[in-house]
Parts: C-alpha cells; sequence; structure tokens
C-alpha cells in the first residue's frame, strides 16, 4: 500500500485480515519495525477508540505516535488552492503538510464532513491535500466520506467470529437506526465499500426512504425500506445512524420503530450485532441488545488495535524499501 484511504487501497483484503490477527495473537512480534520511525496523528475533530487504538498499535510496532489537535491547538488551515488568506484562515496546507513529511514517516488525518456542502466532503479535499504535499504514506483516521480503519476492523470482526471455511456465505446486513443529530454516511459508505470489495457475503442494507447512500459505495448489495425483511436469517447485524445524502446532511424521520430490539433479532440466524461507537443507548440500540449474548461491539471496538497495526506495518515496511 501507498496510502490508506479506502478499500481499494487494499490489493489483499483478506491478506490484510489475517496479518490483523496475527498481531492479536502476538501483538509485539515485530516490535522494532518502527524502530526511530515517527507516526504523526493529526486531528481536526475529536476522537477516542480511532486515537487510542492508534497509538497502541504503533507503539506495539515500536514507532512513536505524536498527537496534534489541529482544531484545538494548531492554527486554523487553507485547504483551497489559489486561496486569497484575507480571513480567519491563518496557514496554507501546501506550507504545513511538506514540513509534516519532513517530521514523520507516516501522517494518519482524521476529518470530519461539514454536512453543509456534499460537493465539498465528498470532494476529501482535506485528505486529498495532505496526501498531495506530505510526500510520506496517509492513513485516514475517518474522512469527509469514509472510515476504512473501522471497515477493516469490522472484516476482521466477521472472519473471527465466522472461523475457517464457513459452510455458506454469511448474510450480513447493514441497517439504518435513529438518532438525535445528523451524522455523516461515512461508517455506513465504508462498511458498505469494505463488505462488497471483500466479496464473501450476501449484504444487504436498509434503511428508510431518501436515506440512499451514494449508490458508487454500494455495488451489488440488496437495498430495501422493510427492516424485517432485510433481518430475516441475518448472521450479522450492523447498526447504524446516517443523514440524508440526496438533500444532503438531513433528518427526514427519527421513527423509533427503526431501532433494533430482541424481538427483530429473532428473525435472524441468531446474528451477531455490530456498531461502530459511540452509541446513543435506546436510541440507536436498545439495552437488551447491547448487553445481551448477541452483541460483539466490544470484541469489535478491541480489534480497532490490531486493524491499526496491521495497517501500519504495511506502511512502515514499505518506508524502509
Amino acid at each position: 500500500m501507498k496510502n490508506f484511504i479506502s478499500a481499494h487501497d487494499v490489493p489483499d483484503i483478506d491478506g490484510l485480515v489475517k496479518s490483523a490477527l496475527a498481531y492479536k495473537a502476538d501483538p509485539f512480534k515485530d516490535k522494532s519495525l518502527g524502530a526511530n520511525k515517527r507516526i504523526g496523528m493529526l486531528f481536526l475533530n475529536p476522537s477516542m477508540r480511532t486515537r487510542l487504538s492508534t497509538q497502541i498499535a504503533a507503539q506495539n510496532l515500536g514507532a512513536e505516535p505524536i498527537v496534534f489537535n489541529v482544531d484545538k491547538e494548531g492554527w486554523a488551515l487553507e485547504f483551497e488552492e489559489e486561496a486569497i488568506m484575507s480571513g480567519n484562515k491563518v496557514e496554507h496546507v501546501k506550507d504545513a503538510a511538506p514540513i509534516m513529511g519532513n517530521y514523520f514517516d507516516i501522517l494518519c488525518i482524521r476529518t470530519f464532513p461539514s454536512l453543509k456542502n456534499k460537493e465539498e466532503d465528498y470532494s476529501e479535499l482535506y485528505i486529498n491535500q495532505f496526501i498531495k504535499y506530505s510526500g510520506i504514506p496517509v492513513v485516514s483516521l475517518e474522512s469527509g466520506t469514509l472510515h476504512p480503519l473501522q471497515s477493516l476492523t469490522d472484516i476482521i470482526t466477521i472472519n473471527e467470529v465466522l472461523g475457517k471455511a464457513p459452510a455458506r456465505k454469511p448474510k450480513i446486513v447493514l441497517t439504518w437506526a435513529p438518532h438525535v443529530k445528523a451524522l455523516p454516511q461515512a461508517v455506513a459508505n465504508s462498511f458498505s465499500q469494505w463488505v462488497t470489495a471483500w466479496g464473501k457475503a450476501d449484504f444487504v442494507i436498509t434503511h428508510p426512504e431518501d436515506y440512499e447512500l451514494d449508490p458508487k459505495f454500494t455495488p451489488g448489495a440488496t437495498i430495501t425500506h422493510n427492516q424485517d425483511e432485510a433481518l430475516k436469517d441475518a448472521d450479522f447485524v450492523y447498526v447504524k445512524n446516517w443523514s440524508t445524502y440526496n438533500d444532503y446532511g438531513k433528518i427526514y424521520t427519527n421513527d423509533p420503530e427503526w431501532m433494533l430490539t430482541s424481538e427483530k433479532l429473532k428473525a435472524t440466524n441468531n446474528a451477531k450485532v455490530m456498531h461502530c461507537l459511540p452509541v446513543r443507548r435506546n436510541v440507536e440500540l436498545s439495552d437488551e441488545i447491547l448487553d445481551g449474548p448477541n452483541s460483539i461491539v466490544t470484541q469489535e471496538a478491541s480489534n480497532r488495535v490490531w486493524a491499526a497495526q496491521a495497517v501500519l506495518a504495511d506502511l512502515l515496511r514499505g518506508t524502509s524499501k
């Protein structure tokens, strides 16, 4: 890999999953791989699991992670080309990124969409400008449209639960859930992209009308507005809210009937339930699900370390060539 921004950067998803699970079995087996290497971690919005898991992953490899909260501690950055910087933006990415490229061996960046301008958010301007000007490998810690480390983690967790050579393709359902605020499509986009790229599941997406995702992320998926129909015989149910894509960033419904419950789960094949966290209890997911035997949310979140470690290890090997 040269960068890690989406599933398209990974030539062998199964190989990356295997690497991650090997690190889970032996976290320090490559503890010298990152010796004398620095991993820059730039945050333009808050993070908990992504930040902590990536720091731990870097340290497991012997690298030094350095965190910088750009949104709180740095100058306001300008990303537009040929901008006249007479407003509140203090430094251009063209000046900042090359310096980051000299400071670090790998640059990890977390951005967040405005949910106001779809064209701007889906251009991925922020992360693409760092790729263009830093000159070193860039890892997405979530962007305007995708969350690849989360999605790699999800595929790792599904593989871990399935074990070796399942008798049939698992049925994986991504279901929309209610929420109190408008959220990005990034996790839903990313999960859809990775499941379809992995290509080893029957994949169904269910959501209310008007909550369609960008179709470039959902090729081959079955899409239905009937949640009960979607859940039938499911092996995994991934729960996530997202705001509207076409009429961008809106909430059209908060129908509590879309919250997953134990009663709804009866129609599944004793499905394992997943969520990226943080989760609004008894809004997105009921207590009975989250605290029950079908939830693999904690296992999933814990696997974030091994996903990050597999990605960083691959990129570190590339920087050593």
